[in-house]
């Protein structure tokens, strides 16, 4: 008789495992709660790493639309996944893979190409057992080399496309012991009209968890201000779990400064004396406490930096942001970012611009919104405000380039214009003959050689740099030599491909078609944002001797 056929399920891989979900509604902070007791945990001494659930059926974020989901965050590996990704790269200070992001597209891909393929042995494929272990598999693959794995469920508990994910959840649970297993619940906790905390959504929240057979560990809610005693207890008694199992996540200022206040609620001695680590973990005395000190650094002064896109979303620019926030930590300056709609720049871009102290344009596909990108970049060169281009706002550096230095009546992008007369920008050659959009660009961590003597040594302080892709065009080899002719230098080459472009007629003008906010940290902020806000600083301490 044949036996049945191996899933690829292994019980053994893996340590302690938190689990993350969330409740009453989307968007409370889960990501942020998880890779906050990430960052306590790694302070204490362990190893720890995380994954992002997301039931969405798309296979990865690649083709999503910003305005959907946030932007699009790129891996070393070339993974395109969810921007929470992000949040745990730049927490945990690690570099993630694709298997780190885990969604009900690639999971129903997987299994269905093994079924297909018949590896079930003519097995009804169902979604228990053969989709739940093969979450279960994901998960225990992704945590193996780990003290501790964080597993945030995305989503709200409740919504149908999470309930596969919530069914491994639990057959997770009576799988691993006691201590390997935690179960954290990230709620809403409204005031009402005359302030009070109100406890009934967690309540309900919990109730819906409990009908799937699972009960969280911890509690954690979310309010303005920290939670009154009076309102943990309640919890704790309706929702079956101690009142020390109940923690308080207000509204701060600054999301690095989530660990903080998590911290002196108790929520890390909590999971590790949970989870059986107490004994493993450094003492207290010993700890790291860089993260704090860095985040609550004295800052002098403040920049403005005016970001030119065409999404009024922050999150579909969140680790610019965030990048801009950790240049300024290294250079002990807030800085303030100033949205600017590309799509209105035709006009008004003057009076847009002119109070920022530096221009940032980001990446993005499509039409809409290049004209003003261009037009912006045009005021930065002109009024010597310092510049960064990314990915293609690099791009859109060369064609004002063609058109306004060279004289290239209609340069454009092949992408934008593809009857341009001059298609200074162009496709890459194996991307003509693709027929699928996702996973399919330049991605991932490429090298790139820095020439000497340049504006990009001098940022990098190196002779190369790794830095991570996604794009389908470059600029066109042909135009090379005639675009370099004059004050335009591409001092930052990977083969033939060109990656740094910058200005000799500039106090500081960079683009990159990498995008460097991605590898940007806390505590390692990304060398052309620190080099940006470096030149802005240059620039304002001129104009206050002038003044």
């Amino acid at each position: 008789m044949p036996t049945e056929p191996d899933t690829g399920y292994d019980p053994d891989l893996g340590r302690k495992f938190i689990f993350v979900t969330g409740g009453v509604m989307s968007g409370l902070g889960k990501g942020i709660t998880a890779a906050s007791t990430g960052r306590l945990l790694a302070n204490a001494g362990f190893d720890v790493t995380a994954v992002k659930v997301d039931p969405y059926l798309n296979v990865d974020a690649g083709t999503m639309n910003p305005y959907e989901h946030g932007e699009v965050y790129v891996l070393k590996d070339g993974g395109e996944v969810d921007l929470d990704l992000g949040n745990y790269e730049r927490f945990l200070g690690v570099d993630m893979t694709s298997d780190h992001n885990i969604t009900t597209g690639k999971t129903y891909q997987h299994v269905i190409e093994k079924e297909r393929a018949g590896d079930y042995l003519g097995k009804t494929v169902q979604i228990i057992p053969h989709v739940t272990d093969d979450i279960k598999r994901r998960i225990r693959e992704a945590a193996d080399g780990s003290d501790v794995c964080i597993v945030e469920i995305g989503g709200t508990v409740g919504d149908i496309e999470s309930m596969p994910f919530l069914e491994a959840l639990r057959q997770f649970a009576h799988e691993e012991d006691d201590d390997d297993f935690l179960l954290t619940h990230v709620t809403l906790v409204p005031n009402s009209k005359n302030g009070e905390q109100k406890t009934k959504p967690t309540q309900h929240s919990v109730k819906e968890l409990r009908s799937i057979g699972l009960q969280p560990d911890i509690l954690v809610g979310r309010n303005e201000e920290h939670l009154e005693q009076a309102t943990k207890a309640k919890i704790a008694q309706f929702c079956d779990v101690p009142t020390e199992a109940v923690f308080s996540n207000p509204d701060v200022e600054d999301i690095y400064h989530v660990p903080l206040m998590v911290e002196d609620e108790g929520l890390d001695e909590y999971v590790m004396a949970r989870l059986g680590l107490i004994g493993e973990a450094l003492p207290k005395a010993e700890r790291d406490n860089s993260w704090r000190e860095l985040v609550t650094r004295e800052r002098d002064g403040s920049v403005d930096i005016a970001l030119v896109g065409k999404y009024a979303l922050e999150d579909a620019y969140m680790s610019i942001y965030e990048a801009l926030k950790h240049a300024g930590l290294e250079q002990g300056v807030d800085v303030n970012v100033l949205w600017v709609d590309s799509d209105e720049m035709r006009d008004t871009h003057t009076e847009r611009l002119r109070e920022a102290d530096g221009i940032v344009v980001p990446g993005g596909f499509g039409s809409r919104g290049t004209g003003g990108k261009i037009e912006a970049i045009r005021y930065a060169r002109e009024h010597d405000v310092p510049f960064l281009g990314l990915c293609l706002g690099f791009q859109m550096a060369v064609v004002e380039h063609a058109r306004n230095i060279l004289g290239w009546e209609g340069a454009h992008s092949a992408e934008i214009d593809p009857e341009t007369p001059y298609p200074v920008i162009d496709l890459l050659p194996e991307q003509y003959d693709l027929q699928d959009l996702g996973g399919t660009m330049r991605l991932g961590a490429h090298d790139t050689d820095i020439q000497a003597d340049s504006l990009a040594a001098d940022v990098y302080g190196a002779d190369a740099c790794t830095e991570r892709h996604r794009h389908r065009y470059e600029v066109n080899p042909e135009y090379i030599d005639e675009l370099e002719a004059g004050d335009m230098v591409f001092s930052g080459k990977a083969g033939n491909r060109m990656e740094i472009v910058e200005r000799t007629d500039h106090p500081f003008f960079l683009g990159t078609q990498f995008h460097p906010e991605f590898r940007s940290r806390p505590d390692r902020a990304s060398p052309p944002f620190v080099g940006l806000v470096d030149a802005v600083l240059e620039q304002v301490a001129k104009k206050e001797i002038q003044a």
